[in-house]
């Protein structure tokens, strides 16, 4: 059996075998390791098998999924293939199902009812404090929170979850032991002690273009229902809602002002027939099993304190520093004559905290 299942994270590891190929291949030849033996020619008789994915496959070593197994391994990780008792059976369901997932963490919060919250990078402090609060009303309830580890809002939903002491999965577009973007170093470490952490990528692997969508896929397929919290057009969390549409999940959104660029995505979902988020009831009437009674903060209240009020002094005199003008990360530790590095992790904190924004080249602003 570990041989198999070694010859098995060979095949779904090898470029060109998606799922569709390998679920040929084992048809075709009992068993992954009978695939890996296969001549090219009977290889090449599989319907759909091109001459370049046959290559592949007869260039594939059982090496290649033993180094990887062992990377898994050493990062404390599990390895999980369609069929282990612990693999996501809702993802299995999903066009493009994924072949084998990789999670560092609490395995058990993959059973729980759970829900996406995605949202805008550049969010606004109105966003930071409606997705805040109806991720920790989720999380407190006993659902689990789904969001892809980005920075932004992302971010702001997984904190929120462990802040309460909840459930949450980040799903990332890299492999483990690869922290994107780095600022989510200190998250990243949380999710792994406290949250899971899931991917599709072997450990170590980069972020690259294509690999943000389909960790977008996986966050819907992992959740009942996804909400999105504030979304310009075009950015990631609307395609994570299309796909959650083409999954037949339910999609909510949060409603915000018509003149705000960065509700312009989520007001047209509720124009297009999304659920508003109005009362708690929009978000658990979706989880009839979870207690909501009790675990939902109200909405902020206009008149409290913003969040910069309620930061230590060192945090509102960087907010203060960084401006409403974006400024490069390396400006500001020259002017302020402090670490790039030392001033991420700040920043990070002012980003959770709904005060400053990241933007695209390493550049802040505030909000």
């Amino acid at each position: 059996m570990d041989q198999e299942r070694t010859a098995y994270v060979t095949l779904a590891l090898t470029p060109g075998i998606g799922a569709a190929r390998l679920a040929d291949l084992l048809a075709a030849c009992g068993s992954a390791l009978g695939a890996l033996a296969a001549p090219f020619a009977f290889l090449r008789s599989i319907p759909g098998m091109t001459a370049a994915a046959a290559t592949a496959v007869r260039n594939a070593k059982p090496a290649d999924g033993e180094g990887v197994l062992a990377a898994v391994r050493e990062l404390g990780a599990e390895t999980l293939l369609p069929g282990d008792e612990l693999f996501p059976a809702a993802v299995g369901q999903i066009d493009e199902p994924p072949v084998l997932v990789f999670a560092a963490g609490n395995l058990s919060l993959l059973g729980r009812p759970s829900a996406a919250i995605v949202g805008s990078r550049n969010h606004t402090p109105y966003g930071a404090a409606a997705c805040r609060t109806i991720a920790s009303a989720f999380a407190r309830a006993g659902g689990c929170v789904v969001s892809g580890m980005a920075r932004g809002l992302d971010a702001v939903a997984h904190r929120a979850a462990l802040e309460v002491g909840g459930g949450t999965i980040g799903v990332l577009g890299n492999g483990l032991g690869v922290v994107y973007p780095a600022a989510n170093r200190k998250l990243y470490d949380a999710m792994a002690e406290r949250g899971l952490l899931l991917t599709e990528f072997p450990p170590g692997e980069r972020p690259h273009a294509g690999s943000f969508p389909q960790r977008n896929r996986l966050i819907s397929g992992l959740a009942r229902a996804a909400v999105v919290v504030e979304a310009a057009p075009g950015s990631g969390a609307l395609i994570t809602a299309n796909f959650a549409l083409e999954q037949g999940k339910e999609v909510l959104a949060v409603p915000g002002p018509i003149t705000s660029p960065t509700s312009i995505g989520t007001n047209r979902l509720i124009r297009d027939g999304a659920t508003p988020i109005l009362d708690p009831v929009d978000l658990f009437h979706h989880f009839p099993e979870l207690e909501a009674a009790g675990c939902w903060a109200a909405w902020p209240d206009p008149s409290t304190p913003t969040p910069s009020d309620r930061l230590p002094a060192d945090d509102i005199a960087l907010a203060e520093a960084v401006g409403f003008e974006p400024v490069h990360i390396d400006v500001l530790a020259e002017r302020l004559r402090r670490p790039p590095g030392e001033l991420l992790g700040a920043l990070f904190t002012l980003e959770l905290a709904g005060v400053v924004v990241q933007q695209a080249g390493g550049l802040f602003r505030r909000v």
